[in-house]
Parts: structure tokens; sequence; C-alpha cells
């Protein structure tokens, strides 16, 4: 039967009137072995820049469709052209536009060009380009540009957005909604007004340049200053400053313009978050490697690089992440929205006194003695909630399949506890670690993928008081299950929970314990809980946000394309599910 559906999905994907181009290789389809019997494991790679879009039925209109969390919608029109555009984007970058009626005199800000020039000559006194007219210079790096094809010629999108005047950015005929914005918190939490804000109020050129150079300055006050000689002299850039300085630089160049949507630079006591428009032009995964790399505006780009204010194509991503892990702070977190990305750079130490003392409070206090390599995946994992083989790279510099071993031996240990299978396999911290130790329990591990396959029940009784009658019945029957599948003679008589058959009490400790501390998506509850998307939102997640026991992120909009849920807290500790 398995095999029938590979074809059926082969024949579809080659089928021109079924879909216009096919993105799947061999290695993408993938037949597996489970305990419940055989799977067709397909992997969706990320559609080439070149390739899109991605429609069925021989149209694009009305027949292409963009993922937002658990659910896929179709791309309005504009979306669609914005596609076709990035898919030239090698031959012609968004920002190399030439502005019809745009003049040096009347719309460039000469106060922002003037330092530009002299900064350019500090960083290159003997180049070439430093004496050349002004605009044979902006010539140079794409801020003015003759079209060879039409003869047309002028001010470029890049050097109106890199020098211009605010009201020439903001015209109809340029980027009507431009509007950066740096918001700075006193705090860590994201509800609270700011303290201080840099913005387009009208009393300053707030072209990019200027932009850049209010707000570094800004954002690099909240670091720890380094402490480095090199031939006597004192070194204030550390590889945390070049990677904080790298985030912010790669938040305006490789910004969509054209999507009205704004620039928007937070910095709070424990993080930065850096939000551009648009959408990722690489897959996460290539982000993260680092290498080849595309840039949506290339000339913008080249203007801060020869300021030596950003790498080359394919190396930014690479010292945002270095720089951090050599602070040991968690790791960066970059993540797709609806026509927006986020890069998150957390301001805590990834082996942080919070983390540790979570960390002696699951395994005890001679859990700060292991080995450096596993202390480091707990401490990930109490991070983040969860991790996996791809988040450990970033973390350990250690081959996959070495990490692959590594986690599986930390799930024989009864460190970790696994759920998902192949590529989505990820794994969290095992909370009942002493308890199962205290009783002579242990974890039953897969040899071949080092899934924990059973563990005997040792976990502690759920105890709900007032969280309704529903709740408890729950419970209850859960009991009733856990006593009618007890084992006759064994030596140990604990019940033993086969993994895919915990009760709906135990499932719903499970889905609690993974949105306690941040607002999940059903996607990243149903991966963590090992259960399908369709049965938790049936048959759990919109019960327990009826119970109280969840949150919406969302309340008032329940089908909101990036809906997320959070454990409730309750103020009243009579009320509050406690486990014993």
């Amino acid at each position: 039967q398995v095999k029938e559906y590979e074809k059926e999905l082969w024949d579809g994907l080659n089928n021109p009137s079924k879909v216009n181009e096919n993105v799947l290789g061999e290695d993408d389809v993938k037949i597996i072995k489970s305990e419940q019997g055989y799977l067709l494991e397909i992997t969706v790679p990320r559609a080439d820049l070149s390739k899109r879009p991605i429609y069925l039925k021989g149209t694009p209109q009305g027949n292409t469709y963009v993922r937002h969390a658990e659910g896929d919608y179709k791309c309005k029109n504009d979306e669609i052209r914005r596609m076709y555009a990035e898919a030239n984007l090698s031959e012609c970058p968004l920002d190399s536009r030439i502005l019809e009626g745009y003049t040096i005199e009347d719309d460039i800000d000469r106060q922002s060009f003037e330092e530009y020039r002299k900064l350019f000559s500090t960083q290159h006194p003997t180049h070439p380009w430093a004496p050349l007219s002004d605009i044979e210079f902006l010539r140079k790096f794409g801020g003015y540009r003759k079209d060879r094809r039409t003869g047309e010629e002028g001010l470029t999108l890049a050097g109106i957005l890199m020098f211009g005047k605010l009201s020439s950015i903001t015209d109809v005929d340029c980027c009507p909604q431009y509007f950066p914005d740096y918001r700075e918190y006193n705090g860590s939490g994201e509800n609270e007004r700011w303290s201080d804000r840099v913005y387009c109020d009208g009393t300053w050129e707030a072209n990019l340049f200027q932009f850049y150079r209010r707000v570094y300055n800004k954002l690099a006050a909240s670091l720890p200053k380094p402490f480095a000689l090199k031939d006597g002299t004192r070194i204030e850039d550390s590889p945390m400053h070049i990677a904080l300085r790298e985030a912010f630089v790669n938040c305006l160049i490789h910004c969509d313009y054209t999507i009205d949507a704004n620039i928007i630079v937070e910095s709070y006591r424990n993080k930065y978050v850096f939000t551009n428009p648009g959408s990722l032009l690489i897959p996460l995964s290539q982000y993260y490697s680092g290498g080849e790399s595309k840039c949506r505006n290339k000339s913008l780009q080249k203007m801060f690089m020869l300021i030596g204010k950003a790498e080359k194509a394919g190396s930014g991503a690479d010292k945002i992440i270095k720089g951090w892990k050599s602070s040991n702070y968690r790791n960066p977190d970059i993540e797709e929205k609806t026509n927006k990305v986020v890069l998150t750079m957390p301001l805590e130490s990834i082996l942080s006194e919070g983390v540790l003392s979570t960390l002696k409070g699951i395994y005890g206090e001679e859990v700060v003695s292991i080995e450096n390599e596993k202390l480091l995946v707990l401490a990930a994992c109490a991070s983040d909630g969860y991790t996996s083989n791809y988040r450990i790279q970033l973390v350990l510099e250690k081959h996959p399949s070495d990490i692959r071993q590594l986690l599986k031996t930390m799930c024989q240990e009864g460190y970790l506890i696994s759920s998902g299978i192949g590529k989505g396999t990820t794994y969290s911290l095992n909370k009942y670690y002493l308890s199962q130790k205290g009783f002579g329990a242990h974890a039953e591990v897969s040899s071949t993928t080092g899934e924990v396959v059973s563990y005997s029940n040792t976990e502690p009784a759920i105890h709900i008081s007032n969280m309704g009658s529903s709740l408890q019945n729950m419970d209850s029957s859960a009991q009733n299950v856990d006593s009618s599948s007890s084992k006759v003679g064994s030596s140990d008589p604990r019940t033993k929970i086969k993994r895919g058959k915990a009760n709906p009490a135990q499932l719903q400790r499970m889905i609690l314990d993974v949105c306690q501390d941040d607002y999940k998506t059903i996607e990243e509850i149903a991966q963590r809980v090992g259960r399908g998307i369709k049965y938790l939102k049936n048959s759990f997640i919109s019960k327990m946000v009826g119970d109280g026991l969840l949150d919406r992120k969302y309340p008032e909009i329940p089908t909101h394309p990036d809906q997320r849920y959070k454990a409730h807290h309750f103020n009243n500790e009579n009320v509050e599910p406690t486990l014993f």
C-alpha cells in the first residue's frame, strides 16, 4: 500500500497539469518502518528562488499557497508578483530600480552623503573611488545606474534609501510605507512601554545610514565591553559586537521594502529582536550552516560593506552564531512569520544560574559534574524547552552522526526522552529522572533510533483541585487504565506505559509542560508530545482552552493563522495543578 502511495505521489509531482515544478528529489521520499507498520516519509524542501512560485492546475493566480502555522493559505496576487520579482534577484536586485525624476540636488541628504564619503576615505585612504564625482561615486556601488537596454539612468532605490531625504523616501514613487523604528525597554516584558525610541519623527533625515548610526551605539551599549590588546591598543570590537552589528545590518539589507510593514529593532535587558518585512531567501538550515547566501538588496549590502559594517555574502549568519556562541549565550533564533522575518538574540547564558538551577532540580547536584558536552545539551534543552540534532549542531562542533550517537546515549542513560522519528525527532528533559533512579526504574530504548520505547511508570500522580469535573474524570479513568494493564508476577509490579499509549491525563500534563513558559503553535505541541495535529486540536486543545488550562495568544481570533497556546498560570494555589 505504501508503495502505491509513493507511485501516486511521483506521478502527480511529474504531471505539469498537477503542479508546475517538482522540487523533490529521490532522497526526499523514503519508506520507513515504525512500530505500527510502514510510513511514507516525505521531506518537502524549500523551493529555490528561481523556481518560485510553485502552483497547481496550470495557473498561479488562486492556486499558489503559503504555509502559516498549521494551515495553508492562498497567496494574494501581490505576494505572487513578489515571488516572480525575487526569482530574478540574481539579475535584477530589488534595490537596483531606477527612480524616475529623482536628483542628487533635490532628493539626497547632503550631510548623510558627505559623512558616508568621509567614512569611506578613512577606511580606504588610497582607494581610486575616493576622489570621484558624486554621481560616479554613487555609480560604483549601485546608488546611481544606467539601464543599457532602455538608456534610462538615475538614482536607484538603494541610493535614496541609504542617503535620501525622508520626504523623498516616503514619496509614492519610492517607499511610501518606509518606517524604521528602534525601541528600547528597561525590562524584559514585551508588553511594557518603551523607555527610548528612535523613529521617523520629522526632526532628522531618517535614511538607513542615519538610522544605523543613531541606533547601533545604543544597541552596543548593552553588551559587556571586551578588554583585549592588539599591538598595545585596546580592541573594542568583540565577537559579540561583530555579531550584533551583522544582525542589525542584515535586518536592513534583507528587508523587502515593497511590503507595507515596518523595520523594528528592539532592545530588552535579556534579548535583542530584529524584525524586517519579507521572507527568508534561503532555507533555515542553510542560514545556520552559513556558506552561500542570497541578498535581496545587493547595492545596500555593498554600501555597508565598503565602510566595514557588513560581511561578504554568506558569512553574516556565521558571524552572528559564532559571536553569540563565544560568550555561551543561548543560540540566536530566526523565525519566519507572515510577511516578516524575526531574529531573536538572547542575552542569557546557556549555562546561566537559572538554567543550572533547573537542571539541578531535575537531575540532582551532581549534574554539573557530568561530561561538558552532555551538560551543554541539557542546558540547551532547558533553555529552549526541547532540542534536536539540528539545534545541537549550533552548540557543539560535532558531526550530525556524532550528535545522533550522543543523544541516543543520553536517552539510554535516562537524561532525555525522545519523540518523533527520523529527521523530526526531538528531545526533552526527563523530568522524572530522580524518581526513576530512586525507584530503580529504567528506560527501554530502541537500539536503532535511540528513542524511548517504554519506561517504568514511576511518574507521580496528578492531583487537580477545582479544575472542573471533566479533568478529574480524565484522571480517574487514567488510573483505571493504569491498574488494568499491570503485569502479574513481575518482579516490578509497577505499570509500564508504552510510548504512544499515554492516558489522557498524562498527555494533558505533557501539553501543559510544553506550553509552560512560552506560547507554542499546535505544530510545536504535536511534535513535542508525539501526537497528530488534528487529534490534539479535536480532542485536547479546544477543551483545555475551554477549561482554562491553556490561553490563546490571540483570544479574540481563534482561527488566527499564527495562533499559539500557553499554559494558564493561576494566582490561587488551590486551583493550580500540583505534581507530587
